[in-house]
């Protein structure tokens, strides 16, 4: 996939592009997304347009580094990405000692931090080193679902993009089951053929997640649309099922059980 391909972000693409085109790149970026927004598919497409060797600006699919890209194997990429609930101080020190060496392949590394939002404090003011003083050509990319978590002084040192969903094959299936899910609580469907619904979906809280941030989505469009499906249903009601939703993300971060969090979920919607 490329710049191109990414729908709903218009204007954050065409600002990718100005900078990958011009290579008057910044050293960091944080995209902030929901987490059912492929926001690591995003930063690869914007490593393409930066590294590709036929159509920089927004990337060809075809050249050695786009295939690198997308085989997961440049030389010149490093991704750093959680051990266990968080992203810790020895991550970030092994990311600098690999960003002081010279590029592999290119003129450049690029680093891509997953989840970087949940860094230990201690990390992140270790991880606050480098963006003061990056080396020549580093570009570090941090993925976030909620950038309140990461300290005031790495925002300032970043350029913020904030990613809306966009259509890729996953989304798709979270989304066509997300709506499912709202349609039959909207109609006050029995839990027991609910709960069936959620089968699929209770036993991974990441899957569960972004489920979480599909469906949330949809009962905020159903609050400022009018349709023969949900014109019955007040305001009132949608945001309180939003409210439940944030709670239930809130149980999940906290640790608990995600088919309890979720079951527990559609009961309270539903009551």
């Amino acid at each position: 996939m490329i710049l191109g391909e990414i729908d709903n972000n218009d204007k954050l693409i065409e600002r990718l592009r100005y900078l990958s085109a011009s290579e008057n790149l910044f050293h960091a970026y944080i995209f902030e997304g929901d987490s059912c927004v492929d926001k690591a598919l995003l930063a690869d497409c914007f490593i393409k347009a930066i590294l590709c060797e036929n159509d920089k600006g927004e990337g060809c699919e075809t050249c050695i580094s786009c295939n690198k890209i997308n085989h997961g194997n440049h030389e010149d990429i490093i991704y750093v990405e959680t051990d266990g609930k968080s992203i810790k101080d020895d991550a970030v020190e092994e990311l600098q000692n690999r960003l002081k060496k010279k590029p592999f392949f290119g003129d450049r590394n690029i680093a891509v931090i997953k989840q970087a939002d949940t860094m230990t404090v201690r990390a992140q003011n270790r991880l606050l080193k480098t963006l003061e003083e990056p080396p020549q050509g580093t570009i570090i990319i941090l993925l976030s679902e909620n950038i309140e978590n990461l300290i005031p002084t790495i925002l300032s040192r970043a350029v913020v993009f904030r990613v809306n969903p966009f259509q890729t094959p996953e989304y798709g299936e979270i989304k066509e089951h997300a709506q499912q899910l709202v349609r039959m609580l909207l109609n006050k469907e029995p839990f027991y053929l609910v709960k069936s619904k959620l089968n699929d979906w209770i036993e991974d809280k990441e899957n569960a997640m972004k489920l979480l941030d599909a469906m949330e989505l949809i009962y905020r469009d159903v609050s400022i649309t009018s349709t023969k499906e949900n014109k019955n249903y007040t305001k009132d009601y949608i945001f309180r099922a939003v409210e439940l939703i944030e709670e239930a993300r809130r149980d999940l971060q906290r640790g608990i059980n995600t088919g309890y969090a979720m079951k527990n979920l559609i009961i309270k919607i539903g009551g």
